[in-house]
Parts: C-alpha cells; sequence; structure tokens
C-alpha cells in the first residue's frame, strides 16, 4: 500500500490512475492516523513552495511526516513540489523546507545562461542516471520524463544526486537521501518511463 498524502496541494487523481494501471494498491489521505501507519509515503504538489509549507508545517503533519522518514525510515517519494520540499529552503519563498536532503531549490535564470530557454521548463526532456538504485531498476538506455516548473533542485552533496537533466544548466532532476527519493518532473504524465519508476517504487 502506497499512502498518498492530501495536503491540499497535489494532481492526486493522475497519480492514482497511473498506480492503478501497474496494479499496486494506494490511498489518498490526509488522515494523520492513516499516515502514520503508511508503509509508503508519496508527497506531491503543484503549486507555491511557501504555501505548501505554511500547511504541512503549521499542523501536526509535519511532525508525523518526519517520523515516517528519518525514524522509520519508510520509503518516501517527492514528486514535483513535493520534491522541491525535501530541499532546506526555496528561492521561490522565505519558509525552511523539510531539510531531509541537503540542497536547495534555486530559480531558473535564463539571462544567465548561454543558450536561450524558456521557463517554466515545460516539457519532455532527457534524465541522466547518476547513480543506480532500486528506484532506477529496468529503466530505458534513453529515459525521457516530462517537466513543468519554473525552480529547480542544486544538491550540495554527489551522493545525493540521482538524475540529472539540462536546461540553461544541468539540474538535479532525482535526488535520493537512504530512504528518501525525490523527482523533479511529472511520472504520472511520464507513460513507460513514470510507469517504470512507479513500479520501482511500489516494490521498495
Amino acid at each position: 500500500m502506497i499512502t498518498i498524502v492530501d495536503y491540499g496541494m497535489g494532481n492526486l487523481g493522475s497519480i492514482h490512475n497511473m498506480f492503478k494501471k501497474i496494479g499496486a494498491e494506494t490511498e489518498i489521505t490526509s488522515d494523520l492516523d492513516k499516515i502514520s501507519k503508511a508503509k509508503k509515503i508519496l508527497l506531491p504538489g503543484v503549486g507555491a513552495f511557501d504555501a505548501a509549507m505554511k500547511i504541512i508545517a503549521g499542523s501536526e503533519l509535519i511532525h508525523v511526516l518526519n517520523d515516517k522518514a528519518l525514524k522509520e525510515k519508510i520509503p518516501v517519494l517527492g514528486i514535483c513540489l513535493g520534491m522541491q520540499l525535501l530541499t532546506n529552503h526555496s528561492d521561490e519563498g522565505e519558509l525552511k523546507g523539510l531539510g531531509w536532503i541537503d540542497a536547495e531549490t534555486l530559480k531558473f535564470k535564463p539571462e544567465n545562461y548561454t543558450e536561450k530557454i524558456r521557463v517554466p521548463h515545460m516539457g519532455w526532456n532527457l534524465v541522466k542516471i547518476e547513480k543506480e538504485t532500486l528506484l532506477t531498476k529496468n529503466f530505458f538506455p534513453e529515459n525521457r520524463f516530462y517537466f513543468v516548473h519554473s525552480y529547480y533542485v542544486k544538491c550540495k552533496h554527489e551522493k545525493n544526486k540521482l538524475m540529472t537533466t539540462h536546461h540553461g544548466l544541468d539540474f538535479d532532476s532525482a535526488i535520493i537521501n537512504d530512504n528518501i527519493f525525490g523527482a523533479q518532473f511529472h511520472p504520472e504524465k511520464s507513460h513507460k518511463f513514470g510507469m517504470q519508476l512507479f513500479k520501482n517504487f511500489s516494490s521498495l
């Protein structure tokens, strides 16, 4: 069972449907008791960093999530904004992130790059696997995922880099810290590539 945390800022239906396609059982819930009993957690997110952290940090949810991720060390996957929340902070806001992975969320600045890019970074793009883990098992020779974001993640340590992608610069499109994973792209919109990632996460 994969517990999809509903804190009011996620593309929950699409995520649930993708897991259903691969035969994985999920529950979408905001109930703290159910989240506290979760065996795997998916933290989605669409919207602004501070708005999400206000909801999470302003309730008991942050304590439950910290216990599950840092003490019980169950598998956790953050998607899109959910991945950015795993970092220390974001250029998009002023509040602290969860800080589970030593990384920063930074704003794309096209004026600083030698090539012309559009912001937000939207559409399909290649990812490069930097580290072989159970989450990248049976990936394809060339992997493309669907992105929609104006901010990117930069890890402070190589050990936390799972995948990288180029858009004006190379950024960390997937990150890892032991049992904690993040993906900047949308697996639920990424067809066979997203299905494989969800299969791998469901079998952790």
